[in-house]
């Protein structure tokens, strides 16, 4: 229950975005510092590097990924508060910015592609958000399963995604770990948090409503399922097959 009303507070959060009388209190003398990071105008803090340092020489680093805690916070911005307090949150003027910002929004992508790098996971393409397994992804795979922390990364990219105006993301990720939980079985520790959390960030209602459908028809034993109407899922499902 804690988890269902995070994640709707999340998608309220991200509605209405251009209304022009917002009343956002914005900090720090009204600077973009996500914004600036994103246009390579100022570093990250405490890793001191520049976006187009994290694209290029954290590219493959895993061991570096993995350790550092501090970076995710600049890579993905969010309204909320992380527990790097040198990052800042993302403010709703800051936001439709960003949106309109086609450079900034390129660069996030390639921090997306660095972190799907880092998971085992390769973007096939940048129109659909489809994606893969990388051709080292059992090793990948292997140290998802050992660190949970990166349930809380993985929430907070697919939540970035979705604020920035890069939505299109987040299904097929969605889908692509729903897949590898309840289907072949292989990211059993990532699999109470893809229906918790990553299902659940998705702003799509339709692409939502799909995600879960597919949860279900996987899930066993469907009668423990928790996470839509089992009633109106099961006589989808025996409709469809």
């Amino acid at each position: 229950m804690n988890a269902a009303k995070e994640m709707q507070d999340f998608r309220h959060s991200c509605r209405n975005f251009d209304d022009e009388d917002d009343n956002d209190d914005e900090p720090h003398e009204g600077r973009f510092y996500n914004l600036e990071f994103y246009h390579g105008r100022i570093k990250s803090s405490p890793d001191d590097a520049y976006i187009d340092e994290f694209h290029q020489q954290w590219w493959g680093e895993y061991e570096k990924l993995e350790i550092v805690l501090t970076y995710i916070h600049w890579l993905f911005p969010l309204q909320e508060r992380g527990r790097n307090l040198r990052a800042h949150e993302l403010t709703k003027k800051e936001i439709k910015c960003f949106h309109e910002d086609k450079q900034a929004k390129s660069k996030l992508v390639k921090s997306y592609k660095l972190m799907l790098d880092f998971y085992g996971i390769r973007l096939v393409s940048e129109s659909t958000g489809e994606v893969e397994r990388s051709p080292n992804w059992k090793e990948r795979f292997r140290n998802l399963n050992r660190y949970s922390h990166n349930n809380l990364r993985i929430t907070r990219i697919l939540k970035c995604l979705g604020t920035l105006g890069l939505k299109h993301y987040q299904a097929p990720l969605v889908k692509f770990f729903l897949h590898e939980t309840l289907v072949v079985g292989h990211l059993q520790s990532l699999k109470q948090s893809v229906l918790d959390y990553f299902m659940f960030a998705v702003l799509d209602k339709s692409e939502r409503r799909e995600l879960v459908r597919f949860a279900f028809k996987h899930f066993k034993p469907q009668e423990q399922f928790v996470w839509g109407p089992k009633k109106i899922l099961s006589g989808e499902v025996h409709r469809k097959n």
